[in-house]
């Protein structure tokens, strides 16, 4: 099992797919022993051969974790207060969740014509530099924040905040204001405003954001953001103050 669920890691979002080689060279496992769990993988559909010859990770694992514990009462509950905010902004609407020193996306809506993004559902982002990041990383416990703050911090763009110091009043901000802007850290073209989610006991459990082109005006998009957020904690049983 330790030797097939190392197999499956090595699928990220900027490699999707792979060949049985790639796969064997970048799980440190050998050729044979790669065939041989590639070919029970994809029995199972966790796994899907391509039409180049490469593989892919298959539908049973994306079925498997929406099932998860930790996103399926957040996503039934979330989706539609995130599909009144797609109608508000009409750009592109993200739900995440923290794992670990990382974010992880578990929903997300977007039109067609909406501004790129680099995410999508399942993919991985660290917390210093997108909104919900931010939002997670504020109001996380302080051995994440240190952790996070002793670094590295990846850059992405010139705009991406790599100093702790830096990253310390942002999160000091974000406590105090109640939402989070992530300014043009990914990408130039866009940036993202994010509010927490609060479950029954007022935990941050989740954030959710809008991506935008750069030069939208925030005064538009960061109350329908933080009322987003606060439908979802009412949903999820949280009752203000």
């Amino acid at each position: 099992m330790e030797r097939a669920f190392a197999l499956l890691s090595v699928f990220t979002v900027d490699r999707p797919a792979m060949t049985l080689s790639e796969l064997s060279r970048r799980s440190g496992l050998p050729l044979s022993t790669t065939h041989r769990l590639v070919a029970a993988l994809v029995e199972l559909r966790a796994l899907t051969r391509n039409p180049d010859g490469g593989y892919s990770v298959g539908l049973r694992l994306l079925e498997l974790g929406a099932l998860s514990p930790g996103s399926l009462g957040l996503r039934d509950r979330a989706v539609p207060f995130l599909e009144d905010l797609y109608e508000v902004t009409r750009h592109n609407v993200q739900l995440a969740v923290r794992d670990g020193l990382e974010v992880v996306y578990v929903e997300r809506i977007s039109a067609r014509d909406a501004v790129n993004v680099v995410t999508r559902v399942g993919s991985r982002m660290p917390l210093h530099c997108t909104g919900v990041g931010l939002v997670l990383l504020a109001a996380a416990p302080a051995a994440v924040q240190e952790e996070v703050l002793a670094g590295p911090l990846r850059r992405f763009t010139e705009r991406t905040i790599v100093r702790p110091a830096e990253l310390r009043e942002v999160l000091a901000r974000v406590r105090r204001d109640g939402y989070a802007i992530s300014d043009r850290q990914i990408e130039l073209i866009t940036f993202s405003v994010a509010a927490p989610v609060r479950d029954a006991a007022g935990d941050v459990v989740a954030s959710v954001s809008v991506v935008v082109p750069t030069g939208t005006r925030t005064d538009t998009v960061v109350p329908a953001v933080r009322a987003c957020g606060l439908a979802i904690s009412r949903a999820l049983g949280w009752a203000s103050a």
